[in-house]
């Protein structure tokens, strides 16, 4: 007499679920009551190892992605990640290549954080939710739940939202960089650093300003393209506008003739003549187009020779409104 051992009865599981499943594939093979109904215990183990090896190396290999767009090549170009925007950096007269590495660097650094930060945010809910189904458990009210939350978290952080928004914004557009010379509004100074929240800023007294990029309503910068020096130079009424323009003329000749000088000037010096006209001055104006940076030490070296200038050939200066209404105590006249 013999004894079979392998029951030919169709486990539970196979009844339960369709014959693509791993318990009726394996029932299809074997035969084997127990062996099919182990296979779920052992399967569903396998699942999510294999989901969680899948989702780690789909993250991984889309976050060195983005850190070899990010990365500046050693030969000073963009990172792949900048090249489709628009560079401001001025490069007429040729900026120095630490300045502009170090913008490129911030830029592409804050970039490729936030875009890792949201690969990996993205990855690991999906990889969460996955897991989750491969226990039957109902996702809906999960996710009802996890909105309630996002939406009661974005309300409560809605100011650091918004600075990260607004500096990824900043960022893309390039705005303002490493070295540029801005105007913020309440701060105005030189760019030391640029984050997604924060922008920090080094004024003319040495001070160092730290602004939120959520509070920065409008940007002035003097460092992107070309910038202008523009002079008003007030002579006596009774003074020959021809004489005091020939003057003026010599000085702006004699500094394009130097090499330091001509170098920073993007076009020929211009007089434009008579800007105003009061009791006190007649205003002359001079305006020159120079490499941004550059404007403050021109206007300075200009204003000196000018002055020089005007006492060598004996024309008297005439009076700002701003010195009248000084000496007089009273309100300057209306030009």
């Amino acid at each position: 007499m013999s004894i079979t051992l392998i029951t030919k009865d169709p486990p539970a599981c196979v009844a339960s679920t369709d014959s693509g499943s791993a318990c009726g594939l394996i029932w299809n093979w074997t035969s084997n009551a127990w062996l099919a109904e182990s296979s779920e215990f052992l399967v569903k183990p396998l699942r999510i190892l294999l989901i969680i090896v899948l989702c780690l190396v789909a993250r991984n290999l889309i976050t060195r992605a983005i850190t070899r767009m990010t990365r500046a090549n050693g030969e000073g170009k963009s990172p792949g990640i900048l090249r489709p925007l628009k560079e401001k950096v001025p490069n007429v007269l040729g900026d120095p290549a630490s300045i502009v590495g170090e913008r490129r660097r911030q830029r592409s650094r804050a970039l490729g954080s936030v875009l890792r930060s949201l690969v990996t945010g993205v990855v690991f809910t999906i990889m969460f939710m996955l897991i989750l189904a491969e226990f039957n458990i109902n996702l809906g009210p999960l996710l009802a739940s996890a909105g309630i939350a996002g939406l009661a978290i974005g309300f409560g952080a809605q100011a650091l939202v918004k600075d990260i928004i607004s500096g990824m914004f900043m960022l893309l557009e390039d705005q303002y960089g490493v070295g540029d010379v801005v105007d913020l509004g309440e701060a105005s100074g030189t760019v030391e650093a640029v984050g997604l929240r924060v922008t920090t800023i080094r004024d003319a007294k040495g001070s160092l300003w730290y602004v939120r990029n959520g509070e920065i309503i409008r940007v002035g910068n003097m460092s992107q393209g070309w910038a202008m020096v523009i002079i008003d130079v007030p002579i006596a009424p009774s003074e020959s506008v021809e004489e005091a323009g020939a003057a003026l003329s010599g000085v702006l000749n004699a500094m394009t003739d130097e090499d330091r000088w001509s170098r920073v000037m993007l076009a020929e010096p211009e007089m434009l003549g008579v800007e105003s006209m009061t009791a006190m001055a007649t205003n002359l104006r001079v305006s020159v187009k120079t490499d941004p940076d550059s404007q403050w030490a021109l206007g300075r070296e200009l204003r000196g020779r000018i002055s020089e200038a005007l006492r060598a050939a004996g024309i008297a200066s005439g009076l700002t409104d701003a010195q009248f209404q000084n000496r007089s105590g009273g309100n300057a006249p209306v030009k």
